[in-house]
């Protein structure tokens, strides 16, 4: 995507770096875990996920722990999972998650988003067929027999195991996410991130002018302390 690519890379990159943002960020997931999971990271895989990952992001034990015991306290509050859908400028889907205690200060603030950045924000469901829920482990490659792994994983229900870098991207359905965390688990493996992503099935190619144009739109909404996660189709890979 030549520069708008590279000012969108640094973008993440200097988001990524603001620790205090990340840890924000995975307590609300922890949050969301325990409430509807349990405190004990044995019996609910979607917790023991997000530990694996706040320690991959360096977040300190003491923030984990401090974490899933405010979740449990009774007048912790309680975050709902919303999604929004809509479109970008120049036809570019986007997707987000968030976690919020205030919905309708969240939904104020993502439809001004979009209409500041000539878009619109849809109806929920308007962008399913765009994207597909899909797991998504890496791992790094250095000491891992590939043959063994992919063996391990293909019977577990991994849908696509790619190379990138020094690493190893597992892909696999929503159904089958667990059971490829756990076969991970009891094979020993090391994973630097485990997570649901929304994939496009179908990408948008734009110029450098107009890849700006949705990228602002992007900033806007991951700058935003509500939202979790944004996804989109504009291709990146060229």
């Amino acid at each position: 995507m030549g520069r708008a690519f590279e000012f969108r890379r640094a973008r993440k990159e200097k988001r990524w770096a603001n620790m205090a943002r990340t840890f924000t960020k995975l307590g609300k997931e922890i949050s969301v875990a325990v409430k509807s999971g349990g405190p004990d990271p044995e019996t609910n895989p979607r917790l023991r996920v997000i530990i694996q990952n706040a320690k991959a992001a360096n977040m300190p034990k003491d923030n984990v722990e401090n974490a899933i015991k405010k979740a449990m306290a009774k007048d912790s509050a309680s975050l709902e999972e919303i999604n929004y859908e809509g479109y970008g400028p120049h036809g570019v889907a986007v997707f987000i998650e968030t976690a919020t205690d205030n919905p309708t200060r969240t939904v104020a603030n993502v439809r001004s988003y979009f209409n500041k950045c000539n878009g619109a924000l849809g109806t929920t469901g308007s962008l399913e067929f765009i994207f597909d829920r899909k797991g998504v482990f890496t791992i790094p490659s250095a000491g891992v027999s590939r043959d063994d792994l992919e063996l391990t994983l293909i019977e577990a229900g991994a849908d696509d195991i790619v190379e990138q870098d020094d690493d190893i991207i597992v892909y696999t359905s929503f159904a089958d996410f667990i059971s490829v965390q756990r076969a991970l688990e009891q094979a020993n493996v090391t994973v630097t991130s485990a997570e649901i992503r929304r994939i496009p099935n179908n990408t948008v190619t734009l110029t450098d002018e107009q890849a700006e144009d949705i990228i602002k739109l992007i900033d806007k909404l991951e700058d935003d302390d509500d939202v979790q996660n944004v996804f989109y189709n504009m291709n990146e890979n060229e």
